[in-house]
Formats: C-alpha cells, sequence, structure tokens
C-alpha cells in the first residue's frame, strides 16, 4: 500500500485523520469534489476529484471514505463503490483508544473512531463508521 487516499474532506474527515495517524496508517492525500476550492485537509494535500480515483487506485493507494452522514448514506455508498471499481483496498481502522473484540466482525472500509467499543460477537457491515464514544453490542 503506497498511502491511504481520503475521500471526502469534510468535518468527518478532520475527525478521520486523528484516528488514522493514530493507528500508525500513512496518508497520501484527500480527494475533494470538484469546485470546492480546497487545497489541502489538516495539512494533507487535495490530490484530485473523484475521476483521479482509478489512476490513484493502479499507483496501489488504499482508500477509506471520509464523507460523513448527515442526510443520507448515498454519496458514502458510491464513493467506496467507486474506490472498490478502482482496485483500491479498503482497510479498516480503529483507534488505538477504541476497544474492537478479537470475537467481533468487521468489514472492509470501516472506522472505528476513539473511544468506542465493539463488543463481542458484534457483526459490522463494509464502509460503516463506528462514532466516537459509540458502543455497539
Amino acid at each position: 500500500m503506497s498511502g491511504l487516499l481520503l475521500i471526502g474532506g469534510g468535518g468527518h474527515c478532520k475527525a478521520a485523520i486523528d484516528v488514522i495517524e493514530a493507528a500508525g496508517f500513512v496518508i497520501a492525500g484527500v480527494l475533494e469534489r470538484a469546485g470546492i476550492g480546497v487545497s489541502e485537509v489538516l495539512g494533507y494535500p487535495v490530490l484530485g476529484d473523484d475521476h483521479a480515483l482509478p489512476a490513484l487506485g493502479a499507483q496501489g493507494h488504499a482508500a477509506l471514505v471520509t464523507i460523513g452522514q448527515i442526510k443520507s448514506a448515498a454519496p458514502r455508498i458510491r464513493a467506496f463503490n467507486a474506490a472498490q471499481a478502482a482496485g483500491a483496498q479498503m482497510p479498516c481502522i480503529a483507534s488505538p483508544r477504541a476497544h474492537v473484540s478479537r470475537y467481533a466482525t468487521v468489514g472492509e472500509g470501516t472506522i472505528v473512531m476513539h473511544g468506542a467499543v465493539v463488543n463481542a460477537d458484534a457483526r459490522l457491515g463494509r464502509n460503516v463508521i463506528v462514532n466516537s464514544l459509540a458502543l455497539i453490542e
């Protein structure tokens, strides 16, 4: 893996960066919608928009959807599917300040934020956000 691409550069991306850094992943940069006018997010460069995914995926980058979910999951689902179609690996990332039971199942592209607990026999799907201090049993 050459580095992690973050898809979406808003508020959830900023919270995710803190978790990703703490978990020891290397962030390559951020992909953001065209026309947003943002060149960096917390010091990480904006490398382009969704159209850059195929080329960046071909370079061996993994990806994580860092679009939050406020009104609908549709943008997160579209971004996840586009990253998979581009051949990007979709790692599961858990904060070192979270607890994920070894008996839990966590799907690819999921992020477990600081202070969250995922207990034994819990089953999380793909592309899930387990927010800060959440309890999943």
